[in-house]
């Protein structure tokens, strides 16, 4: 079962919200930076979702481990 989660580390940019997103929807994380920054222009900005997914999601944090 897919959980939605917010991703901090590989390819994160802030808070990793958009990261998240991408993962669970299984799309490039390009396309959801894209969609949010159009939403920011927009006329009913982005911003406040945006805040409220990064304060309620749940953090995954990405491990990488070196194998010798």
């Amino acid at each position: 079962m897919k959980k939605l989660v917010r991703i901090k580390g590989e390819g994160s940019m802030l808070g990793g919200v958009c990261t998240g997103l991408a993962e669970y929807f299984d799309v490039d994380v390009t396309l959801i930076r894209i969609l949010f920054v159009m939403a920011v222009i927009a006329p009913i900005p982005a911003v406040i979702p945006y805040l409220v997914m990064w304060a309620i999601m749940p953090l995954k944090s990405s491990v990488t481990t070196l194998h010798t």
